[in-house]
């Protein structure tokens, strides 16, 4: 059996025989602080004036110190160290950043006292693996697995697995689950020290491919990706310091919600963005497409359109380029123009890159003829021949340059350009979608959409190519459009992606059905899936409930099999409709609470007695009744993304705004509102199976219209 050891116990320890072993590694927790502020006040102590003179150098170097002090910085409520390793035989340095032996605690960071020897090695080291691989059929020679438990970052009990025993049991490890089911308050946390063997194996992979992590409501999928991206800057940390990193999410609010992950590691330079961030082309996102129209936009086929609009623009030359350079004249014909025209376009260039080059292939032919005529012209002689005004009147007349911006515009103002660019593409509605009713008089006076700012990033990197990070992380993938994952394709083009998502939560008109498809879009069709089926985050009894929509939004695809055991999670309630009301229709709701905004503040109050954050979940349009009734009854509200602070722990969260969140207790208001919120059914029913499954401890669905038909089956 396992080892539980409290303040009071004096059982020994089994590898020292300390008869205190509780007292042993609090002793080390506090040497291990003590050596962290060692290594804070060394970096502090530098002095910069003695390593350089140069101002700006200087600014970098201080810039540089003050991130590492700030990656030094011991968090009173976050662990040093979560576990320990007691190897049957030594271990070299090489594989555990510097130390050598059979022990070893492992932490979030790095931390060595003032020789040098580290006392916390890095979970992401070599020699850390095994506290997240290492099994009774595979010990990977390792004799001892220690984990250790806390309260308010005091370390209060331990407990061990001795891997090579065979007298000892097969066990769960309470520490372990205490730790998956510990309320969730404030912003996510990382989840490093409860890492699963299939996570870890996913976290580790290489840098040099993509992966694509399908999985379902609480299989940690978000929190892989995140610890992926620490786990590459241990590993590769100079390349990617060179090509950078970043995090894609589907809205600020879960950007926020995931932000203090990666410095609780250590990590502080990865940036953070929306797709709509990263296509923010200079144009103001002021508009908003139909869902027909907006799918269009998305559609794959308009790459195509687009790079048929740019190459538009490059005509046949009519007359010879002639250049004049003193006395001289050299001619170049209109047919050998005309062949470095096709020589280019036959190349595939990008329209930018050619637009550069032809001015350069016309002066070599100019050089060329002076060569001939006996001349000695060098580099400097073809480059003032390329910036010659016949030769730059000839470029802009066969190969004229073109603004991203002006270019969409005209596809969606002009009939006739559109239609000769998109004939065999798009048929007759597609086009009519597209065409704006009323066309703008220019770039910033038009109304542009989200889809229209992907379509200028787009022919932006027909023009020139867009700048490729070393690796990208995607979340919440199943939302994007093809031209979406195209955008996001572009910055990583000569890197790697994590991609994470789950297709039975896609919400959007343009959601993806299958991700061979959208690793296609993506530029990635080689990227390895896999899927995490465990879950860690929902309650059995939610997910299951939950589940009963997949064969209706997800076909064929394998349900969430939930690690936790939680009695009494699930309450489904009906309520009475207040007298001549559609509770289903959230247009009919009363100024006042009625019926069901009453039963709504009481679950609120109920779940607020428990420990942890509550998430009040409802179709958007109920919103406005709900706070207003929940203001009425005296309790302030969050917004998505907020902390939660003394004054307040409940969050009032519109179905559109919940992916990705999770709340210790929810409640769910009116699911046939949810649905009908959206533009069909399905997407409908997905929608709500996002809202089901936001729930860590206990759900609450409260409702006075009849439930739809795949939640009411039994």
């Amino acid at each position: 059996m396992p080892a539980h050891v409290a303040e009071s116990d004096s059982t020994p320890d089994p590898t020292t025989g300390a008869t205190d072993p509780l007292a042993h590694e609090r002793a080390h927790l506090a040497a291990s602080r003590a050596a962290l502020r060692g290594m804070r006040e060394d970096v502090q102590a530098l002095d910069i004036r003695d390593v350089t003179a140069n101002w700006v150098n200087a600014a970098v170097l201080q810039s540089q110190i003050d991130d590492r002090i700030k990656a030094l910085a011991d968090l009173a409520h976050t662990p040093l160290f979560f576990g320990r390793l007691d190897y049957l035989h030594a271990v070299g340095g090489e594989l555990a950043e510097g130390a050598e032996g059979e022990r070893f605690y492992i932490g979030r960071r790095h931390v060595h006292d003032a020789a040098g020897d580290p006392m916390v090695i890095d979970w992401r080291a070599p020699v850390s693996q095994p506290y997240y691989q290492a099994s009774r059929k595979n010990p990977q020679d390792v004799g001892l697995r220690r984990r250790f438990g806390y309260t308010a970052g005091e370390l209060t009990a331990y407990e061990d697995e001795h891997l090579t025993d065979p007298a000892e049991a097969e066990h769960t490890s309470r520490l372990l689950q205490a730790e998956i089911e510990r309320p969730r308050v404030g912003p996510m946390r990382d989840i490093v020290a409860t890492i699963q063997p299939e996570q870890d194996e996913i976290v580790r992979s290489g840098l040099g491919g993509t992966v694509c992590v399908q999985g379902g409501p609480g299989t940690g999928k978000t929190a892989v990706g995140l610890h992926r991206v620490a786990y590459l800057l241990y590993a590769h940390r100079e390349r990617l310091a060179r090509t950078g990193t970043l995090v894609i999410g589907p809205n600020r609010s879960f950007l926020h919600y995931i932000e203090q992950v990666l410095p609780a590691l250590g990590e502080l330079e990865v940036k953070q963005a929306t797709v709509d961030d990263l296509v923010r082309t200079g144009v103001e996102v002021r508009g908003e497409d139909e869902a027909a129209t907006a799918v269009v936009k998305g559609d794959a086929r308009m790459a195509e359109v687009l790079r048929r609009a740019i190459r538009s623009h490059v005509t046949a030359p009519a007359e010879p380029v002639v250049v004049v350079r003193g006395s001289r004249r050299w001619r170049v014909p209109a047919h050998e123009v005309q062949e470095m025209v096709d020589e280019l376009l036959a190349r595939d260039m990008r329209y930018g890159a050619a637009h550069e080059a032809l001015p350069q292939r016309i002066a070599h032919a100019v050089l060329v003829r002076m060569e001939e005529a006996g001349e000695a012209p060098d580099d400097r002689v073809q480059n003032a021949v390329a910036r010659n005004p016949a030769v730059k009147a000839a470029v802009k007349a066969v190969w004229p340059a073109v603004d991203p911006a002006k270019l969409v515009l005209r596809l969606l103002s002009d009939a006739e350009f559109l239609a000769a660019n998109a004939e065999g593409l798009l048929d007759e509605d597609e086009q009519k979608r597209l065409l704006w009713a009323k066309p703008a008089r220019g770039v910033k006076s038009a109304k542009w959409s989200a889809a229209d700012a992907v379509l200028i990033d787009e022919a932006g990197d027909l023009i020139a190519r867009t700048h490729s990070l070393g690796h990208v992380v995607l979340d919440e993938a199943q939302d994007l459009s093809p031209m979406q994952y195209r955008a996001v394709g572009r910055r990583c083009s000569t890197g790697s992606a994590t991609v994470l998502g789950d297709l039975a939560q896609g919400t959007t008109p343009w959601s993806t059905e299958s991700w061979s498809e959208a690793l296609f879009h993506l530029g990635k069709a080689e990227a390895v899936v896999e899927e995490l089926t465990a879950g860690f985050r929902v309650p059995r009894e939610v997910i299951a409930y939950a589940s009963r929509l997949l064969p209706v939004i997800s076909p064929g695809l394998a349900a969430v099999e939930s690690v936790r055991e939680s009695p009494g999670s699930l309450v489904v309630r009906e309520v009475a409709s207040a007298e001549g009301l559609d509770p289903a229709d959230p247009s009919d709701a009363p100024a006042g609470p009625d019926a069901l905004n009453a039963a709504v503040v009481a679950a609120c109050e109920e779940s607020l007695l428990q420990e942890g954050s509550i998430g009040l979940i409802a179709a958007d349009a109920r919103i406005p009744a709900l706070g207003a009734a929940l203001t009425a009854a005296g309790h302030a509200c969050l917004s998505p993304g907020e902390e939660t602070t003394a004054a307040s722990r409940l969050t009032l969260v519109p179905a559109s705004l919940a992916k990705g969140l999770e709340y210790d207790y929810v409640v769910l208001d009116e699911p046939a509102a949810v649905v009908d919120g959206e533009p069909d059914e399905r997407t409908g029913l997905r929608r709500l199976y996002v809202a089901l499954t936001r729930a860590v401890s206990g759900l609450t669905v409260l409702h006075a219209a009849p439930l739809p038909e795949a939640l009411a089956r039994r």
